[in-house]
Protein backbone atom coordinates (compact mmCIF):
# COMPACT_ATOMS: atom_id res chain seq x y z
CA UNK A 1 0.00 0.00 0.00
CA UNK A 2 1.46 3.25 -0.89
CA UNK A 3 2.45 5.43 1.76
CA UNK A 4 0.49 8.80 3.04
CA UNK A 5 2.60 11.69 2.01
CA UNK A 6 2.47 14.52 5.10
CA UNK A 7 0.34 16.63 2.89
CA UNK A 8 -1.99 13.64 2.13
CA UNK A 9 -2.06 13.38 5.88
CA UNK A 10 -3.06 16.65 6.81
CA UNK A 11 -5.64 16.89 3.97
CA UNK A 12 -7.13 13.31 5.56
CA UNK A 13 -7.20 14.56 8.57
CA UNK A 14 -9.82 17.70 7.98
CA UNK A 15 -12.40 14.95 7.15
CA UNK A 16 -14.14 13.20 10.15
CA UNK A 17 -14.60 9.93 9.70
CA UNK A 18 -18.24 8.93 9.26
CA UNK A 19 -19.67 12.83 9.34
CA UNK A 20 -21.93 13.24 6.64
CA UNK A 21 -21.75 17.21 5.24
CA UNK A 22 -24.00 19.98 4.45
CA UNK A 23 -24.02 20.77 0.29
CA UNK A 24 -22.31 23.94 1.79
CA UNK A 25 -19.64 22.80 3.81
CA UNK A 26 -18.49 20.09 1.75
CA UNK A 27 -18.05 23.12 -1.15
CA UNK A 28 -16.12 24.93 1.33
CA UNK A 29 -13.77 21.60 2.56
CA UNK A 30 -12.77 20.44 -0.81
CA UNK A 31 -10.33 22.75 -1.37
CA UNK A 32 -8.30 21.91 1.60
CA UNK A 33 -8.62 18.04 1.37
CA UNK A 34 -7.00 18.76 -2.03
CA UNK A 35 -3.37 18.18 -2.68
CA UNK A 36 -2.82 18.01 -6.48
CA UNK A 37 -0.02 20.94 -7.73
CA UNK A 38 -2.84 21.63 -10.34
CA UNK A 39 -6.17 22.89 -10.72
CA UNK A 40 -8.04 20.40 -9.91
CA UNK A 41 -11.53 19.27 -11.06
CA UNK A 42 -14.24 19.46 -8.67
CA UNK A 43 -16.59 16.12 -9.14
CA UNK A 44 -20.24 15.04 -7.88
CA UNK A 45 -20.93 11.45 -7.68
CA UNK A 46 -24.55 10.56 -7.04
CA UNK A 47 -25.89 7.55 -6.11
CA UNK A 48 -29.44 6.91 -7.46
CA UNK A 49 -31.75 3.92 -6.58
CA UNK A 50 -32.94 3.23 -10.30
CA UNK A 51 -32.54 0.82 -12.21
CA UNK A 52 -30.43 1.80 -15.47
CA UNK A 53 -30.96 -1.39 -17.55
CA UNK A 54 -34.50 -0.33 -17.64
CA UNK A 55 -35.17 2.21 -20.31
CA UNK A 56 -38.17 3.86 -17.79
CA UNK A 57 -35.34 4.39 -15.30
CA UNK A 58 -32.70 5.70 -17.46
CA UNK A 59 -31.63 9.20 -16.60
CA UNK A 60 -30.15 11.32 -18.68
CA UNK A 61 -30.63 15.28 -19.04
CA UNK A 62 -28.44 18.25 -19.26
CA UNK A 63 -27.91 21.50 -16.50
CA UNK A 64 -26.29 24.88 -17.31
CA UNK A 65 -23.56 25.77 -14.60
CA UNK A 66 -24.16 28.90 -13.26
CA UNK A 67 -20.67 29.78 -13.24
CA UNK A 68 -19.14 27.53 -15.77
CA UNK A 69 -16.97 24.24 -15.64
CA UNK A 70 -13.96 26.01 -15.61
CA UNK A 71 -12.46 24.42 -18.14
CA UNK A 72 -11.15 25.08 -21.55
CA UNK A 73 -14.30 23.03 -23.97
CA UNK A 74 -13.02 21.96 -27.71
CA UNK A 75 -15.85 21.90 -29.69
CA UNK A 76 -16.42 20.25 -33.27
CA UNK A 77 -18.95 20.87 -35.24
CA UNK A 78 -20.10 18.29 -38.24
CA UNK A 79 -22.30 20.39 -40.15
CA UNK A 80 -23.23 21.65 -43.99
CA UNK A 81 -21.22 24.50 -45.70
CA UNK A 82 -23.90 27.32 -45.03
CA UNK A 83 -23.47 26.90 -41.49
CA UNK A 84 -19.92 26.91 -40.89
CA UNK A 85 -19.16 30.17 -40.42
CA UNK A 86 -21.98 30.58 -38.07
CA UNK A 87 -20.10 27.13 -35.91
CA UNK A 88 -16.79 29.91 -36.36
CA UNK A 89 -18.30 32.72 -35.35
CA UNK A 90 -19.86 30.99 -32.02
CA UNK A 91 -16.22 30.08 -31.27
CA UNK A 92 -16.07 26.19 -32.56
CA UNK A 93 -12.27 25.05 -32.78
CA UNK A 94 -13.17 22.54 -35.48
CA UNK A 95 -16.12 23.13 -38.40
CA UNK A 96 -16.15 20.52 -41.28
CA UNK A 97 -18.30 17.82 -42.29
CA UNK A 98 -16.39 14.75 -44.56
CA UNK A 99 -12.81 15.71 -44.34
CA UNK A 100 -13.38 15.19 -40.07
CA UNK A 101 -15.42 11.99 -40.36
CA UNK A 102 -12.83 11.06 -42.38
CA UNK A 103 -10.49 11.68 -39.37
CA UNK A 104 -12.58 10.33 -36.55
CA UNK A 105 -12.44 6.99 -38.60
CA UNK A 106 -8.81 7.18 -38.17
CA UNK A 107 -9.14 7.51 -34.73
CA UNK A 108 -8.69 10.99 -34.23
CA UNK A 109 -11.60 12.19 -31.04
CA UNK A 110 -9.71 15.19 -29.82
CA UNK A 111 -12.37 17.16 -28.97
CA UNK A 112 -14.76 17.36 -25.57
CA UNK A 113 -18.22 18.04 -27.45
CA UNK A 114 -19.13 17.13 -30.86
CA UNK A 115 -22.45 19.27 -32.45
CA UNK A 116 -24.06 18.37 -35.85
CA UNK A 117 -27.41 18.90 -37.21
CA UNK A 118 -30.15 16.40 -38.02
CA UNK A 119 -29.57 16.63 -41.96
CA UNK A 120 -25.87 15.29 -41.21
CA UNK A 121 -26.76 12.31 -38.80
CA UNK A 122 -26.81 10.01 -42.01
CA UNK A 123 -23.11 10.14 -42.33
CA UNK A 124 -22.20 11.25 -38.42
CA UNK A 125 -24.16 8.15 -37.09
CA UNK A 126 -21.88 5.29 -38.19
CA UNK A 127 -19.13 7.03 -36.17
CA UNK A 128 -20.99 5.62 -33.45
CA UNK A 129 -18.92 2.72 -32.47
CA UNK A 130 -15.88 5.25 -31.99
CA UNK A 131 -17.46 8.56 -30.62
CA UNK A 132 -19.92 6.28 -28.54
CA UNK A 133 -17.83 4.62 -25.62
CA UNK A 134 -16.21 8.16 -25.26
CA UNK A 135 -19.33 9.90 -24.83
CA UNK A 136 -18.97 12.19 -27.94
CA UNK A 137 -22.10 11.03 -30.18
CA UNK A 138 -24.39 13.88 -30.99
CA UNK A 139 -27.69 13.66 -29.30
CA UNK A 140 -30.86 15.54 -29.67
CA UNK A 141 -31.97 15.12 -25.72
CA UNK A 142 -28.17 16.90 -25.01
CA UNK A 143 -28.59 19.66 -27.66
CA UNK A 144 -25.92 18.25 -29.53
CA UNK A 145 -28.33 17.37 -32.61
CA UNK A 146 -29.70 20.73 -33.60
CA UNK A 147 -29.82 23.36 -36.58
CA UNK A 148 -29.00 26.14 -34.11
CA UNK A 149 -25.31 24.99 -34.17
CA UNK A 150 -24.56 28.78 -32.88
CA UNK A 151 -26.65 28.53 -29.68
CA UNK A 152 -25.72 24.74 -29.26
CA UNK A 153 -21.77 26.02 -29.12
CA UNK A 154 -22.79 29.19 -26.95
CA UNK A 155 -24.51 26.78 -24.69
CA UNK A 156 -21.54 24.19 -23.97
CA UNK A 157 -18.92 26.97 -23.62
CA UNK A 158 -20.85 28.93 -21.01
CA UNK A 159 -20.77 26.02 -19.08
CA UNK A 160 -23.90 23.43 -20.47
CA UNK A 161 -23.15 19.61 -19.23
CA UNK A 162 -24.77 16.51 -19.99
CA UNK A 163 -25.35 13.80 -17.97
CA UNK A 164 -26.56 10.33 -17.49
CA UNK A 165 -26.52 7.17 -15.08
CA UNK A 166 -24.30 4.84 -15.41
CA UNK A 167 -25.09 1.19 -15.52
CA UNK A 168 -24.03 0.91 -11.63
CA UNK A 169 -26.86 3.73 -10.92
CA UNK A 170 -24.02 6.82 -9.91
CA UNK A 171 -23.94 9.79 -12.26
CA UNK A 172 -20.23 11.45 -12.26
CA UNK A 173 -20.22 14.74 -13.10
CA UNK A 174 -17.75 17.73 -12.95
CA UNK A 175 -19.01 20.88 -11.57
CA UNK A 176 -16.11 23.34 -11.01
CA UNK A 177 -12.50 23.54 -10.38
CA UNK A 178 -10.50 23.83 -6.51
CA UNK A 179 -9.73 27.77 -7.31
CA UNK A 180 -13.80 28.85 -7.27
CA UNK A 181 -15.02 30.48 -4.95
CA UNK A 182 -17.15 27.98 -1.83
CA UNK A 183 -19.90 29.54 -3.02
CA UNK A 184 -19.55 28.96 -6.99
CA UNK A 185 -18.65 25.46 -6.40
CA UNK A 186 -22.26 25.20 -3.86
CA UNK A 187 -23.81 26.92 -7.03
CA UNK A 188 -22.93 24.66 -9.46
CA UNK A 189 -23.51 21.93 -7.41
CA UNK A 190 -26.72 22.61 -6.85
CA UNK A 191 -27.47 23.29 -9.90
CA UNK A 192 -26.88 19.62 -10.85
CA UNK A 193 -28.63 18.02 -8.07
CA UNK A 194 -31.71 19.96 -8.76
CA UNK A 195 -31.93 19.29 -12.09
CA UNK A 196 -31.25 15.54 -11.25
CA UNK A 197 -33.99 15.61 -8.96
CA UNK A 198 -36.46 17.01 -11.48
CA UNK A 199 -35.40 14.17 -13.35
CA UNK A 200 -37.03 11.19 -11.28
CA UNK A 201 -38.68 8.56 -13.20
CA UNK A 202 -42.00 7.96 -12.46
CA UNK A 203 -41.20 4.08 -12.06
CA UNK A 204 -38.58 4.71 -9.35
CA UNK A 205 -39.32 3.33 -5.95
CA UNK A 206 -38.04 3.91 -3.29
CA UNK A 207 -35.08 6.10 -2.17
CA UNK A 208 -34.02 8.07 -5.08
CA UNK A 209 -30.88 9.70 -3.96
CA UNK A 210 -29.11 6.65 -2.34
CA UNK A 211 -25.70 9.09 -1.67
CA UNK A 212 -24.27 12.01 -2.87
CA UNK A 213 -20.15 12.35 -3.19
CA UNK A 214 -18.33 15.48 -3.53
CA UNK A 215 -14.45 14.97 -4.16
CA UNK A 216 -11.40 16.64 -6.53
CA UNK A 217 -8.98 15.08 -8.55
CA UNK A 218 -7.63 12.54 -6.51
CA UNK A 219 -9.34 13.42 -3.38
CA UNK A 220 -11.25 11.69 -0.71
CA UNK A 221 -14.98 11.81 -1.11
CA UNK A 222 -17.25 14.02 1.10
CA UNK A 223 -20.35 12.86 2.23
CA UNK A 224 -23.46 15.17 1.81
CA UNK A 225 -26.46 15.16 3.83
CA UNK A 226 -29.20 14.97 0.99
CA UNK A 227 -31.91 16.53 3.29
CA UNK A 228 -29.82 19.49 3.53
CA UNK A 229 -30.17 20.18 -0.11
CA UNK A 230 -32.86 22.42 -1.33
CA UNK A 231 -35.27 21.60 -4.13
CA UNK A 232 -35.04 17.57 -3.68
Amino acid sequence: MAKLTKNRKNAMAKLEAGKVYSLSEATALVRDITTTKFDASVDLDVRLGVDPRKANQMVRGTAVLPHGTGKSIRVLVLCTPDKEQEAKDAGADHVGLDEYIQKIEQGWTDVDIVITMPSCMAKVGKLGRILGPRNLMPNPKTGTVTNEVGKAIQDVKGGKIDFKVDKTGIIHTSVGKVSFTPEKLYENALEVIQTISRLKPSSAKGTYFKSVYLSSTMSAGIAIETKTIAGI
